[in-house]
C-alpha cells in the first residue's frame, strides 16, 4: 500500500441535483415531493455508479464492482478512510458501459455487469475503504459517486482488543437510492410507500458516505428564538444542495466516521466490521474484549442481539455511544437483503403466523409481537426515549446530560458533580435518544420495574425527550413527524392503545451502566454523542475514554 500526501478525490464540483422527483405523494408530509437518486440516461449529464454484492471482505479476496455509466470513460479510487486517509488503489480512464437500471432496484438490486475488480492485498488492515467513482461531463463538470467496502480483521491483521461495529442495518434502512427505503418511496400498489424489502446490491444515496465540512445536522442550531418558525436544517440544506433526503439520518459521514476519526487521533487501535458480519459470523467477537457501536443504530436482527448478549455474558464490554434502539430486522440471501415491515408487521410480515419464526417479526422490540425490550441488550429502550433538539421536539432542550451518579467509574477524572450538565455546548443530546420509564427516590432516578428490563441498571445521567411534536400555530409553520410515530408505536405495543400512548409520549435519553454476567454494558443513548468527540467536549471525551480503557484492559495496564 502507498501512503502519499493525501488529496481527497472528492475535491472538485459535484453534479447538481442528481435525483428523480415523484409528484403528488403524501401531501400531508413535510416534503410534498419525494425525491431520490436514480441514474439519468443523458450523456450530456454523464454519471457513473458502482456497487458491490456485499459490504465486507477479507484480505486476499477480490471485490467485484458492478456498475453503469453514461460517460465514455470513468475512474475509480479507493482509500482507507479515517484520521489519516490512505490511498490503496486507483484506476483511471476506464471504458464506460451503460446498463439500464430497474425501477425496483431498491428491492431487487442493480442488475449491472462487473466493470472493475480489486484484489485486496494480503495483510491489509481492517477499516472502511471508501470507493470514489468519477467521470467528466461535456461541460467539464465532474460527477462523483461514493461507495464503500469494509476489510474485516483476521488473526494476522487484528490490531487490538476494540472492535467497532458499523450500524449498517440503519444505513440500509435509510438508503433510498433507486426509489425507496424503509420510510418512503415508490413501493406499493400506488407507488408511494416505503419498501419493507431492501437490497444491499445498490449504491448509497448521496451524503451517507461523504459530506463537506459544515453539512447541516438534524438538530437545530442555534436554539430558536421565541415564536420562531419550526426548522429542519438538514432538509433545507439537503434540498438546496442535491443531497439525499435522508443523508443526515444515518451513515458513515454523519455518525460512525466521527468516532473512528477521533479514536484514531487518540491512539486507540481498533478494527471495523459491519452488523452483517456480526449476524453471520458471531465468532468474530471472540478475539476482542470491547465492542463499540455509535451514532444511529436503530435496526438490529435477533441474531445480532444474541451475539452481543453472549459476548457480554462471557466477560466482554459493550460500549454503545448511540441512540434509537427500536426495530427488529431480518437478513436474507446471505445478508444481501434486509427486511423490516415496521408498522405493517402485525398484518403483512410473512412470519406473523409461523409459530417457529414468529419471534422474528420485524416490528419494534417493545411491541406485543416481539416483546424483547432493548434494555435487555443495551440497558435502555427506544420507545421510552426518541426525539429531542429538533423540529417540534424540545428544540430548546439543554442539548446535554444532567449528572445524577457522579461517583460511577464512567465519570472518573471528569470533576462532574450531581446536577451538573455536560455536553450542551457540543450538542450531544439528540436527535434520537433512548431511555427508560423511571421514578425518583430521594433525588436519584431509578428504572421502573418492567418485563424485559434488567433490575441492575444504573441511571448515571439523563435528559427529557418526547415522541411527538408540540405543534404551535404560526404563519409558515409545517411539521414533519407530528405524532405519527407515537401513534404507530402505541398501536404495536402489548398494552391497549390509550395506555401505550400515554406511556410513550414523554421519554428521556440516558447514560446508563449495566453489569451482565461476567461483562458490562455502558450506553450513552443519544445519536449525537459523537459530536462531543468532534467538537472537543472534554467531558464527553473523558467518559468515552473511560469506557474504552476499561473494556479494552488499558485501564488495568
Amino acid at each position: 500500500m502507498t501512503k502519499p500526501p493525501f488529496a481527497h478525490p472528492e475535491n472538485g464540483s459535484h453534479a447538481v441535483k442528481p435525483w428523480a422527483v415523484r409528484k403528488g405523494y403524501a401531501d400531508e408530509h413535510f416534503l410534498s415531493d419525494y425525491r431520490f437518486q436514480f441514474p439519468r440516461e443523458d450523456p450530456d449529464l454523464a454519471e457513473v455508479f458502482v456497487c458491490t454484492d456485499r459490504m465486507s471482505f477479507d484480505p486476499g479476496e477480490t471485490v467485484e464492482f458492478y456498475g453503469s455509466t453514461t460517460a465514455e470513460t470513468w475512474s475509480i479510487q479507493i482509500y482507507r478512510d479515517g484520521f489519516e486517509p490512505e490511498m490503496v488503489h486507483e484506476a483511471f480512464d476506464l471504458p464506460g458501459t451503460f446498463t439500464k437500471t430497474s425501477e425496483t432496484a431498491y428491492r431487487d438490486g442493480c442488475d449491472w455487469p462487473v466493470v472493475h475488480a480489486w484484489t485486496i492485498p494480503d495483510g491489509t488492515r481492517s477499516g472502511l475503504y471508501r470507493v470514489v467513482s468519477t467521470c467528466r461531463r461535456r461541460d467539464g463538470e465532474r460527477f462523483v459517486q461514493h461507495h464503500f467496502v469494509v476489510v474485516r480483521p483476521t488473526k494476522q491483521t487484528r490490531s487490538g482488543r476494540i472492535l467497532l461495529m458499523l450500524a449498517t442495518g440503519t444505513w440500509t434502512a435509510y438508503n433510498d437510492w433507486g426509489g425507496a427505503n424503509h420510510y418512503f418511496g415508490t413501493w406499493g400498489p400506488n407507488r408511494n410507500e416505503g419498501s419493507p424489502i431492501l437490497s444491499l446490491k445498490r449504491p448509497w444515496t448521496r451524503g451517507m458516505l461523504w459530506l463537506p465540512k459544515g453539512a447541516a445536522r438534524i438538530t437545530v442550531s442555534p436554539l430558536p428564538d421565541m415564536n420562531d418558525v419550526t426548522r429542519y436544517p438538514s432538509k433545507e440544506w439537503g434540498y438546496s444542495g442535491g443531497w439525499g433526503q435522508y443523508y443526515a439520518a444515518a451513515g458513515w459521514a454523519q455518525f460512525d466516521r466521527h468516532f473512528a476519526v477521533w479514536a484514531e487521533s487518540e491512539g486507540y487501535a481498533f478494527d471495523i466490521v459491519t452488523q452483517t458480519d456480526l449476524h453471520l459470523r458471531p465468532e468474530i467477537l471472540d478475539d476482542y474484549s470491547c465492542l463499540v457501536t455509535c451514532g444511529h443504530d436503530e435496526y438490529w436482527s435477533w441474531e445480532m442481539r444474541r451475539s452481543v448478549e453472549d459476548f457480554v455474558e462471557r466477560g466482554g464490554g459493550f460500549a454503545r455511544f448511540g441512540g434509537n434502539f427500536l426495530w427488529q430486522i431480518r437478513l436474507e440471501e446471505e445478508g444481501a437483503r434486509q427486511v423490516c415491515w415496521k408498522f405493517k408487521a402485525p398484518t403483512m410480515d410473512p412470519v406473523r403466523d409461523d409459530p417457529a419464526r414468529k419471534h422474528l417479526l420485524t416490528a419494534s422490540w417493545e411491541s406485543g409481537g416481539v416483546a424483547w425490550p432493548g434494555a435487555s441488550t443495551v440497558g435502555v429502550n427506544g420507545c421510552h426515549g426518541m426525539y429531542g433538539s429538533w423540529g417540534g421536539f424540545a428544540p430548546r432542550g439543554s442539548r446535554g446530560f444532567t449528572v445524577y451518579r457522579p461517583e460511577h467509574w464512567a465519570f472518573a477524572g471528569t470533576d462532574l458533580r450531581y446536577a451538573d450538565v455536560f455536553g450542551a455546548e457540543a450538542g450531544i443530546f439528540g436527535y434520537e435518544v433512548d431511555g427508560l420509564d423511571y421514578t425518583f427516590r430521594q433525588g436519584l432516578p431509578y428504572p421502573v420495574p418492567a418485563p424485559g428490563v434488567p433490575d441492575n441498571i444504573e441511571i448515571l445521567a439523563m435528559s427529557p425527550a418526547v415522541l411527538f411534536e408540540y405543534e404551535h400555530e404560526g404563519e409558515g409553520t409545517r411539521y414533519y413527524v407530528r405524532d405519527g410515530d407515537l401513534n404507530g408505536l402505541a398501536e404495536l405495543a402489548a398494552d391497549e392503545y390509550p395506555v401505550a400512548r400515554r406511556k410513550f409520549q414523554y421519554g428521556s435519553g440516558m447514560l446508563v451502566g449495566m453489569p451482565r454476567g461476567k461483562g458490562e454494558v455502558l450506553t450513552a443513548g443519544s445519536c449525537e454523542w459523537i459530536m462531543g468527540l468532534t467538537r472537543h467536549d472534554p467531558f464527553t471525551q473523558r467518559v468515552t475514554r473511560n469506557a474504552l480503557d476499561r473494556f479494552s484492559g488499558k485501564a488495568e495496564a
